[in-house]
């Protein structure tokens, strides 16, 4: 048999892929927001000469490049962490300026530059979803992950809960007759795993987890169902009901008001045509859709129908997320950030609500 057709080559998902997504998020996230931000503040301000300009895309680019080389030299779990951390950085600063290389003036401030931004987060977002997903266990997979994991005993940094969780994955291995090769080698470092060779250090929480468990205390000793309900209540209803304000007035109020509207967004460029005129208007009905929704979800709420309510919600924030705030970030561009926020915890508050009580 020719050797080469027995190699596997399928890819193995890493055991702590969703903590490195979240860290490269963060990241992401805090770049973008606070580079424009800082920008605003101080004038955008440039880095340079009357001949040279160091803009903060080359920045973002050695950060992507060192974020690439750190895995590939150094072989310590924690290299993941700090990779995560630079990748986001690095990636904020680097598409900040999209405006700028997708047009002819290299216009840093193009209204197609936010919703392409927060488009890229997005989709971050969706493979963060994805890879949350329950995967397959083969044994194979499962033995990558065990020899992932026992990078923490060669750097003495193996903690009870992980020992615990890499002894249940061994077991799972060693108990699989379909491989006995891979169970073999497991029974063996079972063994090793119970020597007295094994040093297992004190658990000691990051600061990511302590704020979790703080907040885990804070939630079970404050928010109550009674509270936690009417804290999405009001919530819903104040997101909703300015959004549906804020359509109606332009749909049905002061014809004056969206002419002024539209003659403002002609003078900066982002309307120019009347497809443009079409795609503001599309704008301001689907922001109008989604707060009506997001306030029926309250509404239900508030009568006791909880369960097609908070639906009702999640759907209306979710296509807020997704789909309207595209439009939005077009023509509102970064003032859009602080109520992206708002749906996106109001989002979290729904689904923890229907985990918790539901």
């Amino acid at each position: 048999m020719n050797p080469l057709s027995s190699r596997v080559r399928r890819p193995v998902r890493r055991g702590s892929v969703e903590r490195y997504l979240v860290l490269m998020m963060l990241s992401f996230a805090a770049s973008v927001s606070l580079t424009r931000l800082f920008l605003e503040l101080t004038g955008y301000p440039q880095l340079g000469d009357a001949e040279l300009h160091i803009a903060h895309v080359l920045w973002g680019g050695l950060l992507l490049f060192v974020a690439a080389l750190l895995p590939l030299i150094y072989a310590n779990r924690w290299v993941y962490d700090v990779s995560a951390v630079l990748a986001g950085i690095g990636v904020g600063l680097f598409i900040d300026e999209v405006g700028k290389f997708i047009t002819q003036t290299n216009d840093y401030f193009y209204p197609a530059a936010a919703p392409i931004i927060y488009a890229a987060f997005l989709l971050t977002v969706l493979l963060f979803m994805r890879v949350r997903k329950p995967i397959s266990i083969d044994s194979r997979a499962e033995l990558y992950r065990a020899l992932e994991s026992l990078g923490e005993v060669l750097d003495h940094d193996l903690e009870p809960n992980e020992f615990a969780d890499l002894q249940a994955r061994l077991e799972r291995i060693a108990a699989e007759r379909e491989s006995p090769a891979f169970a073999q080698l497991a029974t063996q470092l079972l063994e090793f795993l119970h020597s007295d060779e094994l040093r297992v250090t004190p658990e000691r929480m990051t600061l990511v987890e302590r704020l979790g468990g703080w907040w885990v205390i804070v939630e079970n000793r404050w928010m109550s169902s009674t509270r936690h309900r009417a804290a999405l209540i009001g919530g819903l209803t104040a997101v909703g009901t300015i959004s549906v304000i804020q359509a109606a007035q332009l749909l049905f109020g002061d014809p004056v008001r969206l002419i002024a509207e539209l003659s403002d967004l002609v003078l900066v460029g982002m309307v120019g045509s009347s497809t443009g005129a079409a795609i503001f208007s599309l704008q301001v009905v689907l922001e109008g859709v989604m707060g009506l929704l997001i306030l029926a979800g309250a509404v239900l709420m508030l009568l006791g129908r909880e369960r097609l309510g908070t639906t009702l919600a999640f759907v209306g924030l979710l296509l807020s997320l997704v789909v309207v705030n595209l439009l939005t970030f077009y023509f509102k561009q970064f003032s859009t950030i602080i109520a992206a926020m708002v749906q996106f915890f109001l989002l979290i508050g729904v689904i923890r609500y229907r985990q918790r009580f539901l």
